[in-house]
């Protein structure tokens, strides 16, 4: 197909036009989605897939603007996948990331892409994966996949990346209480984010007590160790440890021989998020009225919830 071509070829606008096809809710467009993607799929791979994740306010968009011109200037293209959260009551968002990224945007090696994360929990938009691949397919050689924030369920983004990155602000005690345990046993790299100025020694005692906090943690991998560095985006320092340590990860589960395995399990866990996500679909789909029904006696109180549904379950 066209696309394909165009995308394999790097132009920026089909893989834009791409990411809106995977996105797309229609069936005749999800039809060509498959497609595409089947198309590119021998392409992709290559890239270092890195998820970034911090509470709000951290700094994600600042430090990805510092670092991504950072990854460019080493000589590699840099593509952004910025997830925003969605509204519950309206289904918008602000996407507003390439207004917070201005250097990186203006950049001809990068390419930076809001999509809103809708109905799909842990951070991420449904359909990143396959955007994902097809920024590989279209030639860049590194994808971030900036993530809403951090909350018990943020921790998708680990299921599709190689490298898990959790920014962190300056502080302690309490600060450091607000990032959820789940999300630190999953990260392989913590960056103590506006390392300068006044909050330098905060910065300072915060990278302290994280290094302590994951000494306490089963790595992820057995060959590689969580590290735990300080940058600050308006000097620019840091972001070379950060990038190096990036690549140090890479090499090193490339010659332990993990990457391979870990990218197989993840397509595994993917296919099963595909399966529930479907079947939840094609239930809802099928089930009409008698699922307005029990949402009718349960918000009246006339039946459990846990009874409705295995009631609705039962097979026909």
């Amino acid at each position: 197909m066209r696309l394909a071509g165009e995308l394999l070829a790097g132009d920026r606008r089909a893989l834009g036009k791409a990411i809106t096809l995977v996105e797309s809710a229609r069936a005749d467009h999800r039809t060509e989605a498959v497609e595409l993607l089947q198309a590119v799929l021998p392409h992709t791979g290559h890239g270092v897939r890195l998820g970034i994740s911090g509470a709000p306010g951290v700094g994600k968009s600042t430090f990805i603007d510092a670092f991504g011109n950072h990854v460019i200037d080493d000589g590699n293209r840099l593509a952004v996948l910025a997830v925003d959260p969605s509204s519950s009551r309206s289904g918008g968002s602000i996407l507003g990331d390439k207004t917070r990224m201005e250097e990186l945007a203006r950049r001809p090696e990068a390419f930076i892409r809001p999509s809103p994360a809708g109905r799909t929990l842990g951070g991420v938009a449904r359909r990143t994966r396959e955007a994902m691949l097809l920024c590989e397919a279209a030639g860049f050689d590194v994808v971030i996949v900036e993530t809403v924030g951090v909350g018990q369920s943020e921790t998708a983004v680990a299921d599709m990346v190689d490298l898990f990155c959790l920014l962190a602000a300056p502080g302690g005690g309490d600060d450091l209480q607000g990032i959820k345990r789940g999300v630190m046993e999953l990260a392989e790299l913590v960056v103590v984010t506006k390392a300068d100025g006044d909050l330098l020694p905060a910065a300072n005692r915060a990278a302290a007590d994280l290094r302590h906090a994951l000494h306490l943690m089963r790595p992820v991998h057995d060959a590689w160790a969580a590290q735990v560095l300080s940058t600050s985006s308006v000097e620019g320092t840091g972001l070379g440890e950060v990038w190096a340590a990036v690549r140090e990860h890479r090499d090193t589960l490339d010659a332990a021989g993990a990457l391979g395995p870990m990218r197989s399990e993840q397509l595994r866990r993917w296919l099963w998020t595909e399966l529930r996500e479907g079947l939840v679909e094609r239930f809802v789909a099928s089930a009409g009225e008698q699922l307005a029904d029990a949402e009718l006696d349960v918000v009246a109180g006339r039946v459990l919830p846990t009874v409705a549904a295995d009631h609705l379950l039962k097979p026909r």
